[in-house]
């Protein structure tokens, strides 16, 4: 069986994800081995010992949801199911990266590690700046991207600043990036433009919005030291939706990827455009999946990111 890999990104996380898959494929297990040499410390026992607040911090969750989906990966290829494509939401790139034979393994751990480790640091910075009303994220439901797109643009004309949209979910659901007073203002403007709903989000900053530009910046030490090669299977960008054709491309989207937004509409009508047989969401939870389906398309995306997921999947093989 082939199809195209989609690895998920920060969110999909949860204690206890992926260890089954240690038990179950050898190749699952050297990925955790692998990581855990690279990042020095176990990071079976961080995911299995971890409270769901601890993995929800931004400089272990991309670590941990790296390790997760390679194994996943992993296990796929071991039962057989090969990848002739892949793409991935945020963090979730870089296990794309991987899979796409542009990262090692291990560079892929030491990318994630200094991603998350230069993205906690600008949070804490930014909530220590801001006093209580720190930058954050609002999801905007029932309004097509490039409405959403457009409304900033014109509200930005006339005066609305620090407002950015950062993921584009699906035909349905955008995501903005914002300082609080602008959220604040954008949720009553989104609902008067239409929008069925806006839903201030949990999480610990304005991520894919310049609000982020420190993190990219010392990032880009790591960056500048890692190989890039060129992809040996088509991997698309989330900075422009396409494919990646070369390695010096790859890298240059990776400096750009933290500050900008997340393109994933336009990753799947490159996808949708490959005719594929089937989608893997290779990794912890059902997320892409979800947005797969809301693209209205009849080709399948299946959660494997468990072992039994994964031996189901197998047996139809």
């Amino acid at each position: 069986m082939k199809g195209i890999f989609l690895f998920p990104g920060q969110g999909a996380q949860y204690p206890g994800m992926g260890l089954d898959l240690i038990e179950a494929s050898p190749e699952a297990k050297k990925v955790f081995e692998t990581a855990s040499t690279v990042l020095g410390r176990d990071m079976a026992s961080l995911i299995r010992d971890s409270d769901a607040d601890t993995l929800k911090r931004t400089d272990i969750s991309q670590n941990a949801i790296s390790v997760v989906s390679l194994a996943a990966a992993a296990c796929l290829k071991e039962r057989g199911i090969i990848p002739i494509a892949c793409a991935g939401f945020s963090v979730g790139e870089y296990p794309a990266l991987c899979s796409a034979g542009i990262l090692s393994l291990e560079d892929c751990f030491r990318l994630t590690d200094s991603r998350g480790k230069a993205m906690q640091a600008a949070i804490d910075r930014i909530q220590t700046e801001s006093a209580g009303i720190a930058p954050g994220m609002s999801a905007v439901i029932g309004l097509a991207p490039e409405q959403v797109e457009a409304l900033i643009a014109q509200w930005k004309s006339s005066g609305l600043t620090d407002l950015y949209a950062a993921n584009f979910n699906s035909p349905k659901q955008v995501v903005v990036s914002g300082s609080a007073a602008a959220l604040e203002e954008a949720e009553k403007r989104f609902k008067e433009a239409g929008a069925r709903r806006v839903l201030r989000l949990a999480v610990a900053g304005p991520f894919h919005s310049p609000f982020m530009k420190d993190a990219a910046e010392a990032f880009a030490a790591t960056l500048d030291k890692v190989t890039f090669s060129d992809p040996v299977i088509p991997l698309f960008s989330n900075v422009t939706g396409k494919q990646i054709q070369s390695g010096a491309e790859a890298k240059a989207l990776a400096q750009r990827q933290i500050a900008e937004g997340v393109r994933w509409t336009d990753v799947e009508a490159s996808l949708a455009a490959l005719q594929p047989e089937a989608l893997f969401e290779a990794g912890p939870g059902k997320v892409l999946q979800g947005l797969w389906r809301d693209t209205g398309s009849t080709v399948p995306c299946y959660a494997a990111g468990t072992a039994a997921e994964i031996n189901e999947l197998a047996k139809s093989n």
